[in-house]
């Protein structure tokens, strides 16, 4: 699978701001550990509320360290505002902060993730059953419940749903 890059026009007249996907890395664990933990606390406060379940800073940070697969970055005039992490045919981890929600970045992060994995027929992930935000996000880009779930090994341990995109034939 080949790495994606590419840039998007600003996202509205009379704004500057460019916005850039670009490859990453292991070397960028602390930026990609802050991004999680940023856009994780806003999506999912709900289901991990912070004062019973301190956020896993050291798990997250040694996650991006050794991650084996392929990182994506948005860049926002030189600032990161998303992640997106994938190995195999799988997006294991997609992120955008909060503030850049309904900005466009994360639209353009997810395709090009969806173009990096053009090899592969169906694409998978996981997403927490109470996330539906990001539900309903993967769901408009064509994502479909696969019909598999398992329980995921941070208290409370809330469900995670499959999803799986299929590539259309050209």
């Amino acid at each position: 699978m080949g790495r994606a890059a590419g840039h998007l026009d600003p996202p509205g007249p009379g704004d500057s701001r460019t916005l850039i996907i670009r490859p990453s890395g292991r070397d960028e664990a602390e930026t990609l550990f802050r991004l999680q933990r940023a856009a994780s606390l806003a999506a999912l406060g709900h289901v991990f509320p912070p004062e019973r379940y301190p956020y896993p800073d050291d798990e997250i940070r040694r996650r991006w360290r050794e991650w084996p697969g392929e990182i994506l970055v948005a860049e926002d005039d030189g600032e990161p505002v998303g992640l997106a992490g994938y190995e195999g045919c799988w997006l294991h981890g997609f992120y955008v902060l909060p503030e850049r929600w309904g900005t466009g970045a994360a639209v353009a992060l997810h395709d090009a993730v969806v173009a990096a994995l053009a090899d592969c027929p169906e694409l998978h992930l996981w997403v927490l059953t109470e996330n539906h935000r990001a539900r309903a996000f993967y769901e408009r880009r064509g994502w479909r419940l696969d019909g598999t779930s398992r329980i995921v090994e941070y208290p409370p341990h809330p469900v995670d749903l499959g999803y799986t995109l299929v590539h259309e034939e050209p």
